[in-house]
């Protein structure tokens, strides 16, 4: 029976329908970037040609417009950075947890889940006040900012792996004369790949979209990140350039788009490696 809803066609045809939802806002962006301003919103929904064809001056138009190429320098900058210090953060925070397993390391484990129920706009405005005072107003800085907010859903995941790797695996190594260091990124990280993988496309899609934290945090003088320099595009009086606005969207779209094509298998995999103990 569940063979036949796995692959009957009326489920195929079911799934490839909803699919369209998520796929028709892209394509819909994708062809307004090749179309002239004047009839993006007048003939939205149809294809540039003839007349309404623009051809790349809506891209090349943005790019100098937003300085494009900065802006992209600054968020995959920060996307790395950040991606990079939470997983060696977080997973080895986890490992700690797992293994410690006193009260100490139980508390802290509850407040990383404290850490994902929290309202944002609780600690929005004193983020701002704190950023400015202890000069997290940069990159570098941000980075220390999304390890704290962005904390919580990786612990949880890692927290859920590490319980299933049985440990007499790390006490074989340390036996042998393994280090602790070395067991965690010889035996633990290998062992942790596929959710490890998972969480970094998780977070790359957050930190690469994100535009409130970097919007409060940076100096908008020296840093822009792609969604905020996209931004003004806006003009005076609700104006907003809408050719260039939606070629810069697409350009901002395809790095996210091509890693998670690469990376989505992970993800599932990933979330679910420690379902069935812990």
């Amino acid at each position: 029976m569940s063979e036949k809803i796995k692959h009957g066609p009326f489920w195929t045809a079911f799934f490839a329908i909803v699919s369209l939802a998520w796929i028709f806002p892209l394509a819909l962006v994708l062809i307004n970037s090749f179309k002239k301003k004047i009839y993006i919103s007048t003939d939205t929904f149809s294809l540039p040609t003839g007349k309404e064809f623009a051809g790349l001056f809506n891209y090349t138009d943005g790019i100098e417009k937003t300085d494009f190429i900065q802006s992209f320098g600054w968020s995959l900058l920060i996307t790395i950075g950040a991606v990079l210090v939470i997983l060696l953060c977080t997973s080895m925070c986890a490992w700690w947890i797992v293994r410690v397993n006193n009260w100490v390391a139980k508390t802290i484990y509850l407040l990383f889940l404290l850490n994902m129920i929290v309202p944002f706009q609780m600690v929005m405005f004193p983020l701002s006040k704190m950023a400015d005072m202890l000069s997290l107003n940069t990159p570098w800085g941000l980075c220390l900012v999304y390890l704290g907010f962005g904390a919580g859903l990786p612990v949880f995941i890692f927290t859920g792996v590490i319980k299933s790797i049985p440990q007499e695996i790390e006490e074989a190594a340390m036996i042998d004369g393994a280090s602790t260091m070395r067991t965690y990124f010889t035996i633990v990280v290998p062992m942790m790949r596929s959710s490890i993988i998972s969480v970094a496309i998780l977070q790359t899609m957050w930190i690469w979209n994100d535009y409130l934290l970097p919007y409060l945090t940076l100096d908008m003088q020296r840093f822009k990140t792609i969604p905020i320099a996209i931004q003004y595009l806006r003009g005076g009086y609700g104006s907003v350039d809408m050719g260039a606005l939606m070629a810069c969207l697409v350009l901002a779209i395809i790095p996210i788009v091509i890693f998670f094509a690469f990376c989505q298998k992970y993800i599932i995999q990933g979330i679910t490696a420690g379902a069935v103990k812990g």
